[in-house]
């Protein structure tokens, strides 16, 4: 009786060691977020510093796991605001993430980008959202094939753990949640 007991345990615990990562892989899917899903995320105005700029909902584009956590982004109209030229787009992140060899805790952070002498590389500069604080500078490389230009793209990491601008992208890594 004891045996079968200790047997029906083992057996149990090496079941449930075979279903846990099964269950973990599930968790961490990540997929295109929806227009619906984006639309109740991203603000109609984002909060840049002193001033809350006014989006173009149509270029946005994000992510979402199976948790729930997004990575999205929308393109700024900063015209007639002190971000002109500074910053080109809003960036919501709620995991961790590595751009371009950037560090970024889940917040809210504004990027822009300047072309490269090259032509065949954007500068591209992410500042904290609600301080303008610098975060990091990396370089968006011109992407090969026939890739169609988009304002902002994010793709979801089993596709091509991209992050899409203009003609340019950055590669990015997710990091533990």
């Amino acid at each position: 009786m004891k045996n079968k007991l200790i047997g029906s345990a083992v057996l149990s615990a090496f079941l449930l060691l075979l279903v846990c990562p099964l269950a973990q892989a599930q968790k961490t899917v990540w997929r295109q977020a929806s227009d619906a899903e984006l639309a109740s995320l991203l603000p109609a105005r984002a909060p840049v510093e002193k001033e809350h700029i006014e989006t173009e909902m149509r270029t946005a584009s994000g992510i979402v796991n199976g948790r729930g956590h997004f990575i999205a982004g929308v393109v700024l109209l900063t015209a007639g605001y002190s971000a002109d030229g500074k910053y080109s787009h809003y960036l919501l992140v709620q995991v961790p993430v590595r751009i371009g060899g950037i560090a970024l805790k889940p917040g809210e952070y504004v990027f822009g980008w300047t072309r490269a002498q090259s032509g065949d590389a954007l500068s591209v500069h992410f500042h904290d959202a609600a301080t303008g604080a610098l975060v990091g500078t990396t370089d968006a490389h011109r992407l090969t094939g026939s890739s169609r230009v988009e304002s902002l793209h994010i793709w979801p990491p089993g596709d091509k753990a991209l992050i899409q601008i203009g003609r340019f992208g950055i590669p990015y890594e997710l990091g533990e949640e």
